[in-house]
């Protein structure tokens, strides 16, 4: 038979203990290639089709700098000069992306990587960003660092997941984005339940090393 530890183990499973989300990453994502500005601000790591040297170009079937997991610590002037391929990608445009997963996927929340350099270069933080058609407003933060802003309490469960970032300025900067889905966590009545069958278990255990 199971022992008590292996049932305390189980249940705790089934009730959900442990990690609270879980990251998941896209197959693919479709959107046009960055611009051209000072420098290359295109994701020329993109594993699709498409040009990956061209301004706007249709990029589709792959993935490349926006879910590498390479986030920018430091503002695009330092990140992506002189050679322009670092890890942001610029539009002079407020560009939709497609996000596509091969079976259907639960999104709850998705994490945003912006570049904010107080309008150096014509780059500052996005106005808001539109997820699966609910629109967030994004507050411009205090300073001039890279920031994140994460659009929660959604209710995604698909395969194609559109995103679109209205700019702020001339230049919409994004590193990385990152999404997730957040566990139910359990009601107090169910931990009460649990907790009452930990002790029956128990009180069981002790009777058979009585006996």
């Amino acid at each position: 038979m199971m022992k008590l530890t292996q049932l305390v183990a189980a249940l705790v499973a089934g009730l959900g203990f442990g990690a609270a989300s879980a990251a998941t990453t896209p197959d693919y994502y479709n959107m046009l290639n960055g611009n051209t500005g000072s420098y290359e601000y295109w994701d020329q790591t993109y594993s699709g089709a498409g040009c990956l040297t061209c301004s706007n170009a249709a990029l589709t079937g792959g993935k490349g700098d926006l879910t590498d997991g390479v986030i920018a610590t430091t503002n695009w002037f330092v990140a992506e000069a002189p050679a322009g391929n670092g890890p942001y990608v610029g539009w002079t445009l407020d560009p939709t992306i497609t996000f596509h997963w091969n079976s259907a996927t639960a999104i709850s929340s998705v994490t945003f990587y912006f570049d904010d350099a107080n309008g150096a270069g014509g780059v500052s933080s996005p106005t808001g960003v539109v997820v699966d058609g609910t629109g967030f407003a994004i507050a411009d933060p205090a300073g001039s660092a890279p920031f994140s802003f994460t659009a929660s309490g959604l209710s995604f469960n698909g395969t194609d997941l559109v995103v679109t970032l209205n700019r702020g300025n001339q230049w919409v900067f994004l590193s990385e984005v990152e999404f997730n889905n957040t566990a139910a966590i359990p009601e107090p009545g169910t931990y009460a339940l649990m907790l009452a069958g930990l002790g029956a278990m128990a009180a069981v255990a002790r009777r058979r090393q009585a006996r």
